[in-house]
């Protein structure tokens, strides 16, 4: 009977049943009251979003695993204090932290969030050590700004140790194969869940006892590789140009936007012969199969062992398949040949799974070389390093939509669109970067996309905040900054360590001058995440309005030890620098800035503003007569222009550049000041005084 329950769960849990799950596993547990079915019981509540119950349940357990799962209802309940010492060892546990590597990422976590950056940098390696396949501990070290280079985490002592993991396990891929293979119609499914499941379940580096059916249902799961890491691909020849971005990959009306290139076979299949014979070899074992099962359903309440269990588990999804109707022809299953393909390393023997190692070290060792860049804000060293991926790697949503962060961060805003535009296209359902390409929209001015990509966004998840960041964003543009904070306060609610919505809150309570709570926003969102240099360049602008310049000039060199290169926050420290009457620093800063992004014209634009604060209007009037060239259409650098003349006594090409000013649509403040000027030329002396 508990046998029968537990098999009954975990096929529940594969397919996402998890209501039918938890009924089960209460029978299970009245019936057969043990800590593990505590812990499956657990599972399926987790599964279920109803970490609350997993808590409840869990709550005094002293197994590792137990302890491991408590932790993770705690992490989501936010009980950070009872999670960290659910975690760490006891008296009895030998040093070792609950869950492997999934413990220890989640400490990690736990420090990070409560401010304890050393322990927290000291778990993620951890992590990389017992596991180097969790690449979220390596996203999470580049977050840190701590990461080494990917070639050392993904190097040798990496491959030593995933070959002691599975060169160790070689004689149970063998039957590992024979649980999966008959899964045809849950593939999916089971491949989703147990990707979803080994973010936390610290793949396989767990010691459970297998004391009961249950547990060897879990070992079967845990040490399984189904972590689906993208397909990995041959070594980058130098002399081959790298690939570029497929910015025309568009579909033809009525077809899916999915190009057949992104999912090339990474194998040969299986030749129709082999295939054939291993499933009427199959055919042939059924009956022996039901008696077997026959015969392992009265051992029930007995120690089941490996062996009996991985054939149970054969019969009964070959039983499910014939009556389901899946009957086994010649011409075979698609989903069946592609897991046949992927499993065919496994049986080839050891210098296969040596390769194939090999080749997703590489694959990782390169996109952790072009993560660390971004996050330390290389961002051309990042996308030099993207295009050396393959084309089917690159064009997936994940590296596209680095890429498209990567050229926001450089400000080069239409190649961000075209990047995103592609990868939404490509991947409609997937929000990871969508608060970011709205932000894109935002700055190109794009109101009527940007409201429709909120509203598309909405459509595919309402519970996302990236989706409501960018409603947000469309009001923002529309000026309603007082919608815009509601929107984003909304955008926290649902992730409260969502660090750029924090930031974003902060820039509509600026644009409405109430700088107290803008303060307090971006001090949240430095809560969040030490390094989020957009909330220490929004503080900076604070103090600058409010004109205290040397805190300004503090948290404007903070962000700029984050990100050394923006142009934008170097422009405004050396306006800083110029209030505080440090001129010619802040004309050295200015020109860094300048050299920095020649594309942005605010550098040479506040270089002109400081060369007129120390009178040299020449020089000034040089410099903005080249911006002139680059930027026509700003009607404050001819309003400026307009004020060098004047100074200078050419009133005519005054005059011709305050009416250009006014021609290009100034703001309401510098029109009124432009006109009072030309307004005045008649009488020049009191001109310079109200100048």
């Amino acid at each position: 009977m508990e046998t029968i329950l537990v098999n009954g769960v975990e096929k529940n849990l594969n397919q996402f049943m998890f209501k039918n799950a938890i009924f089960l596993c209460e029978r299970l547990c009245a019936e057969f009251p043990s800590e593990v079915n505590m812990q499956l019981l657990a599972r399926c509540y987790l599964g279920n979003n109803q970490a609350y119950c997993a808590y409840y349940i869990l709550k005094g357990l002293k197994a590792p695993q137990s302890r491991y799962l408590f932790a993770l209802s705690c992490v989501k309940l936010d009980h950070l204090v009872e999670a960290e010492a659910a975690l760490l060892p006891g008296e009895d546990d030998v040093g070792e932290v609950a869950g492997g590597a999934a413990g220890n990422y989640l400490l990690g976590l736990i420090y990070r969030y409560t401010g304890r950056r050393h322990s927290s940098v000291e778990h993620f390696r951890m992590v990389l050590l017992l596991d180097p396949l969790f690449w979220e501990a390596y996203e999470e070290l580049c977050m840190l700004g701590v990461a080494e280079e990917a070639s050392s985490v993904f190097g040798e002592v990496a491959l030593q140790r995933i070959q002691e993991t599975y060169l160790g396990q070689t004689s149970s891929f063998s039957q590992r194969t024979i649980v999966n293979e008959f899964s045809d119609s849950d593939k999916t499914l089971k491949d989703s869940k147990l990707r979803h499941n080994e973010h936390f379940l610290g793949n396989g580096q767990q010691s459970v006892t297998l004391d009961s059916s249950k547990q060897l249902e879990n070992s079967s799961q845990t040490n399984n590789s189904d972590w689906n890491t993208p397909s990995p691909v041959p070594p980058q020849v130098p002399d081959v140009a790298p690939p570029q971005l497929r910015k025309n990959l568009r579909a033809p009306a009525g077809e899916k936007m999915v190009p057949e290139r992104l999912y090339p076979e990474t194998r040969p299949r299986r030749s129709a012969r082999i295939a054939a014979r291993r499933k009427i070899n199959m055919s042939q074992s059924s009956g022996s199969d039901a008696d077997c099962l026959h015969a392992s359903s009265s051992e029930s309440n007995s120690a089941t062992s490996l062996s009996s269990m991985i054939e149970k588990c054969r019969i009964e999804s070959s039983k499910e398949a014939t009556t389901s109707g899946q009957t086994i022809s010649g011409t075979g299953n698609s989903v069946d040949d592609e897991e046949n393909s992927r499993l065919t390393g496994f049986e080839s023997g050891p210098s296969s799974i040596i390769f194939g190692i090999s080749e997703v070290l590489n694959l990782l060792r390169l996109l952790g070389e072009c993560h660390r860049h971004l996050l330390m804000y290389n961002c051309e060293d990042a996308l030099f390093a993207y295009e050396k991926l393959s084309e089917k790697q690159y064009n997936t949503q994940w590296v596209l939509s680095q890429v498209g962060k990567a050229y926001f961060q450089l400000q080069d805003y239409f190649k961000a669109d075209s990047v995103f535009l592609l990868a939404h296209q490509m991947y409609p359902y997937a929000l990871e970067g969508m608060d970011i390409y709205s932000t894109v929209l935002y700055h190109l001015k794009e109101e009527m996309r940007l409201g429709y990509l909120a509203q598309e966004l909405l459509s595919i998840d309402r519970l996302a905040p990236e989706s409501w960041c960018a409603l947000g964003n469309c009001y923002s543009l529309q000026k309603d900054h007082e919608a815009a904070l509601k929107i984003f306060h909304r955008a926290i609610r649902l992730n409260q360590r969502f660090a750029y919505a924090h930031t974003l809150c902060g820039h509509e309570f600026a644009a409405l001058e109430e700088y107290g709570d803008a303060e307090r926003c971006y001090r949240k969102a430095l809560d969040v995440d030490e390094r989020h240099y957009n909330a220490w360049h929004g503080l900076g602008m604070i103090y600058l309005r409010q004109e205290k310049f040397e805190f300004a000039q503090h948290h404007f060199q903070r962000a700029l030890r984050i990100n050394p290169r923006s142009s934008v926050i170097m422009c405004y420290n050396g306006i800083a620098l110029h209030e505080s009457k440090r001129s010619d620093e802040a004309l050295e800063t200015l020109d860094q800035a300048s050299i920095s992004d020649s594309r942005n014209p605010l550098p040479i634009y506040y270089k002109a503003n400081v060369l007129v604060g120390l009178g040299k209007y020449e020089e000034a009037a040089k410099v903005l007569e080249e911006l002139k060239d680059c930027v026509p259409h700003e009607s404050s650098v001819h309003g400026l222009l307009g004020k060098i003349y004047v100074h200078m006594k050419l009133y005519d090409k005054a005059v011709f550049h305050f009416g250009i000013a006014l021609d290009l649509n100034p703001s309401a403040i510098d029109a009124v000041h432009i006109k009072a000027c030309m307004e005045r030329l008649i009488a020049p002396e009191e001109l310079e005084d109200y100048i």
